[in-house]
Formats: C-alpha cells, structure tokens, sequence
C-alpha cells in the first residue's frame, strides 16, 4: 500500500543492498540539457526513493551518476507527529492460524510512510554526490534507442521532463506507481483488473492500554478486517469490504463506527453449527494426532474510539506486468504489481524488487557491463516473478475464498486453516515466504 493512506506499513528495509559507509556531501540544482545519467529512476515515493538510496550506497557505484525524478516537493518531517498517519481468522468459524516463532523477537515492524521517507531523504542526502534529486520534476516523454524511436542514433533512453529539459540515462527505472508511465511508454503489457471493495482506514484508540504488539486479521463475508499495532493504545485499521458498504462507514458517526468495528471482530452472527461441530472434530482428531500444550486463545482488543479525519477510503485492485524488463528499462514496486491489502505485502514486494535488482547491478557494475543489457535485467525479471506471481496469485485466491458464505467453501477454509495451524513447518515457511 506508495501514497500516504493513514495506516502504518510493515516494512523489511533491503539492508544488504545499502552497506557501505556515507560518503562526502554534494548537491545539483538541476540536470543540464541532454545530461547523460547512468540510472534515472521515475518516481520518488517509498520504493523509488529507496532504489536511489540503495545505489547511491552501493560500493560498485561509487563512479555512476544516479538520477530521482520526483514530481512532488521535498518533505521535511522536524519531528515525529504526535498523531499516527494513516492473527488471522475466520468470521464464519472459530478456525484460525497463529503465526509466531519461539527463537524470533519480532516477526514484523509497523513504520509509517513519513517516517520511511524522511529517513530515505536524509540517507538521499548523504550520497549526493552520486544521486542527483529533483524535486517537482516528472517526466513526460520517454524516447528508446533502435526500433523504438526515430529521434537520434543514441544508444541511450531519452527523457523529455516537464519543463521542457531533456536528458539521457543507460538504464531507466519505473518506480512510478500502478498506472506507470514508464511501463506504458514501453509498450509492456499490464493484466489488471478491480475488485469490489474498497479499504477503509483509521487510527483506532483502544479500551484499555495494553500490551499491543499481536496484529489482527479477521476474514468476514465481505472483505477482511485487520488490526495493526502501534502502540499500547492505538491501532490501525484496515477495513476491506463493499464499494457501499466501506462508503457508510467512512460517513458513519464516531460511536456507530466504533461499534461496527468491534461487531465485525467479535460478532459470531456468521457462523453455523454445522462448521462449528465439524471444526470441533477436526480439531480433536489434530490433538490426538499431535497432542501439545494449548495457550490460553488471545483476544483481539476493543476499540473505543477513533481518530478524527482518518477515516478514508481507496478501491482495491489486483495487477501485474507481463514483463518487468526492456532493454534499457526495468519496473519495480506498484509498477509491476499491484496486490490486495489483506496479506500486508505491498510495499515489502516493492522493496524485494530493489534488493533483486540492485544485486543484479551492482554485479553488472562490477563487471564493466552495460547497466541496461538484458543480460543481467532478465536475471532480476525471473527472480521476482517467479516470488511476486505466486504471492498475487495466493492473495487473490484467498480474496475469493473467504468472500462467500456457502458451506462447502466455508467448510474447506476451516478445516485448512486449522491443518495449516497445526504444522508449525508450513507456518514458517508462510512466514519465509512473505518476508522475501
């Protein structure tokens, strides 16, 4: 999930990608006419910024010019805002999944997007005498070298920018969102479609304080809802549901909205008792089969407020890139995919593509290799399909698995999240899998 949208991220940083120490400080005002850049990378959110900070850092470019294109203002965060911006299971049962690890501290971390971005700003700042950032700069013409474009023999990708200045760069990046401009001046293919939800978030205050580290997800008929710890006190919602339905809420007053919010995590209106007895005999065959120590079952908190103008909406959409590379070109973050919300992983892809990629270049670099031969661009391409297609294609199956109520699909959804539960080596490989 790269515009701010009210609700913390959980974030995986690509460290490996960004290990050599801050070099000396220096600034440019503005590309020079038809300046020759060895990397541009289009869009300067989350992913994008992040990109340029990890090549910045990287020991194998400490000779290349890097270019961020950004169309918006520099952001400055002074300090941190004394507001928030903005376990999973089964409505219509009692089948659930914890996921949790003995030897693991902490499973996952809740970062907001100022907070991300202000620190990318300030590394972007310490490497800038080897990443140029202009800010209110987007680009509005992309022209490639060959058969792609008649403008001039140059082997390089030519960028016409707003404000009528040009430049050229060896390898361009996308990083410019699920309608990327990049990737549709590339003529690469993009298989979308829009669901029939829409996410509601908020900033939530809590009952009670608490020790509020657990993040909570429920899968009702409509869409799932999920709790993300901030703090003992607060939480953050992210509510998918109907296009109708998520519009009331955002319109409700504050004491109906709190009160749909703790019906929807604590109501039982769903469920049957023909899934709750075969839930049941599931379970005590499980603990015949695998008889172990059960922990108390933890409660979701209640909530007993919400944050003032945070409630908003967004629809919700699934999409990929057929190719995440050209020659000269290559897609990272929404502009190559784009996933539904329930499984939390937006960003993270975005930020696993960086660290693919900057592998691949850093490699290439190393080697005296051209940074836009499809050589080593195919290597990055295979690596994160192969990851990102399995994760789009298992968020969409569970997105229209758990969005009805019929009884055999109901049935079958239980009976596998309480087999899944049981086997703590399929957990961890869930939980390996989604931190890539």
């Amino acid at each position: 999930m790269a515009a701010r949208l009210g609700v913390r991220r959980w974030g995986a940083w690509p460290a490996a990608a960004c290990r050599s120490p801050p070099v000396s400080c220096r600034r440019w005002s503005r590309a020079s006419a038809d300046s020759v850049y060895d990397v541009v990378v289009s869009g300067g959110g989350l992913v994008g910024a992040a990109m340029a900070c990890a090549l910045g850092y990287d020991i194998h470019f400490h000779d290349k010019k890097i270019l961020l294109l950004e169309a918006g203002p520099k952001k400055k965060l002074e300090k941190l805002p004394e507001t928030y911006s903005n376990r999973v299971w089964d409505a219509c049962s009692e089948a659930l999944i914890m996921f949790d690890k003995d030897n693991l501290d902490d499973m996952g971390y809740v970062v907001e997007n100022d907070v991300i971005m202000h620190a990318l700003t300030k590394q972007l700042e310490a490497v800038s005498d080897r990443v140029t950032v202009l800010y209110r700069s987007k680009a509005v013409g992309y022209a490639w070298p060959g058969p792609f474009s008649m403008a001039d023999s140059s082997p390089w990708v030519h960028i016409t920018l707003g404000d009528g200045s040009t430049l050229q760069t060896k390898l361009l990046i996308g990083a410019d969102g699920h309608n990327s401009g990049v990737r549709q001046a590339a003529g690469i293919q993009n298989i979308s479609w829009n669901y029939d939800q829409s996410a509601v978030v908020a900033t939530l205050h809590l009952s009670e304080a608490t020790e509020n580290n657990v993040a909570w997800q429920r899968f009702l008929p409509s869409g799932p809802i999920a709790l993300l710890p901030l703090s003992d006190t607060l939480s953050s919602l992210v509510w998918s549901t109907s296009h109708d339905h998520a519009a009331k809420l955002v319109s409700m007053d504050e004491e109906e909205f709190v009160d749909a919010i703790n019906s929807a995590f604590w109501s039982d209106a769903n469920h049957t008792d023909f899934i709750t007895s075969a839930g049941t005999m599931l379970q005590y065959a499980v603990t015949l089969l695998k008889p172990t120590k059960v922990s108390a079952r933890q409660l979701p908190p209640s909530v007993a407020r919400v944050d003032a103008k945070s409630r908003v909406l967004f629809p919700l959409g699934l999409g990929h890139a057929a190719e995440y590379v050209r020659p000269r070109v290559a897609l990272i973050g929404d502009a190559a995919h784009r996933v539904h919300p329930l499984a939390g992983q937006g960003v993270n892809m975005g930020f696993g593509d960086i660290s693919s990629l900057v592998c691949h270049l850093s490699a290439a670099a190393f080697n005296g290799k051209d940074l836009g031969s499809m050589s080593h661009l195919t290597g990055y391409e295979t690596e994160r399909q192969r990851h990102n297609t399995a994760l789009l294609a298992a968020t969409d199956f569970l997105k229209r698995l758990y969005s009805t109520s019929a009884i055999p699909l109901v049935l079958l959804r239980t009976w596998g999240l309480q087999a899944t539960n049981a086997v703590s080596p399929l957990k961890e490989q869930i939980m390996a899998f989604a931190s890539k």
